[in-house]
């Protein structure tokens, strides 16, 4: 693929045992997904769907891959997954993603993204099964000081919002876990991911902008934006993925080369306002309209941010696939084919296999 070959994917994860933490979530699924088309012998461990719309519920990826109810929150339950299922990979994207929820719930929020991942952690520094681990945490994980150019791997980590900063310091006990455990541990080897934002098909969150979007083009009303002139560095799901996956064949085959951390973001092209989101959003989908209604006193959300992928460029070889024009086009096909009754995982699988030939 601009990066990796996929028979060369497909050679590396071929029977693998592979544990996805959070494969209820919107990435979770779609990466679940993949793994099994890629022929690794998959099993989730996460909440249930919070909806019967999920992804993973239209997917019923339940009966796909193997999956396990459980809370990273819940020590004895990751441990017990982790001896029992004996995984050689795992990718850790159990998380609560939201940045509005993470105002609401700063508990919560901290508690699952650092809690859990120190939870997470314990049972990868115990696991004699494991050799290749990818921490997902986020883009929002550096200090963000509103600047032009993309944030690099070793800038300062630090968030204004209770979920900037769980991801920050998610990052911070990856660190300390990797230097006093995990470096030293022999044919083993760890990285941390961090992603712009993401967009794709199956995503209902509340308060995302996609997700938002097609709740008021189904109803017929106009789109409201809260903050139209925020720049984001819009990504179709699959980028990133593939660069996790990318970046875990890459452990598996040098461990203590690739360990560390990498940015996934799409091509500079791809930051667009919020507003110009939703406009091409709407000429896809084919008529809608939007409104812009600017809260006073809402929670503090980023103007400006986006990542420099150089270190993925040069040591993994991974190239984002898909510019922007062709990302809201697949997201929204998507929608409106689901909507329409099709299949979701027809439509699903057909993404991945279109993404995986576009490489």
């Amino acid at each position: 693929m601009g990066h990796m070959e996929m028979n060369v994917l497909q050679r590396i994860f071929k029977g693998k045992r592979v544990l996805v933490t959070g494969d209820t979530g919107f990435k979770g699924s779609w990466l679940s997904l993949w793994l099994h088309e890629l022929g690794a012998d998959v099993c989730g461990f996460a909440l249930p769907p919070e909806k019967e719309d999920s992804h993973f519920s239209l997917l019923k990826l339940g009966s796909v891959v193997r999956h396990v109810d459980g809370d990273i929150r819940d020590l004895k339950q990751v441990q017990a997954m982790v001896d029992g299922f004996k995984p050689e990979v795992m990718f850790h994207l159990a998380a609560q993603a939201i940045v509005r929820v993470s105002y609401q719930e700063p508990k919560r929020t901290f508690d699952t993204n650092v809690g859990g991942s120190v939870n997470v952690l314990e049972a990868v520094r115990t696991s004699n099964s494991l050799k290749a681990v990818v921490y997902i945490t986020s883009d929002k994980c550096y200090r963000n000081n509103e600047w032009v150019w993309g944030y690099r791997e070793n800038d300062v980590l630090g968030g204004h919002d209770p979920y900037s900063a769980s991801k920050a310091a998610a990052e911070m006990v990856f660190a300390a876990y990797q230097d006093s455990f995990l470096a030293s541990k022999k044919d083993f080897g760890m990285a941390s991911a961090r992603a712009g934002n993401v967009i794709g098909g199956g995503d209902w969150a509340q308060d995302r902008i996609i997700p938002d979007c097609i709740r008021s083009l189904k109803e017929g009303i106009p789109v409201v934006v809260r903050n139209p002139l925020s720049t984001r560095p819009w990504q179709h799901v699959l980028e990133p993925l593939s660069g996790y996956l990318t970046l875990a064949a890459k452990l598996l085959e040098d461990p203590k080369k690739y360990s560390g951390s990498y940015n996934f973001g799409p091509k500079v092209q791809s930051i667009k306002t919020v507003k110009q989101l939703v406009d091409q959003s709407i000429a896809a989908w084919g008529h809608g309209k939007c409104e812009v209604a600017v809260q006073a006193n809402a929670p503090h959300e980023s103007g400006l941010l986006h990542l420099n992928c150089d270190k993925a460029n040069q040591l993994l070889s991974w190239y984002p696939l898909w510019d922007f024009d062709r990302t809201i086009l697949e997201t929204m096909k998507w929608y409106k084919q689901v909507l329409a009754g099709q299949s979701a995982m027809a439509i699903t699988k057909g993404q991945i296999n279109g993404y995986m030939e576009s490489a």
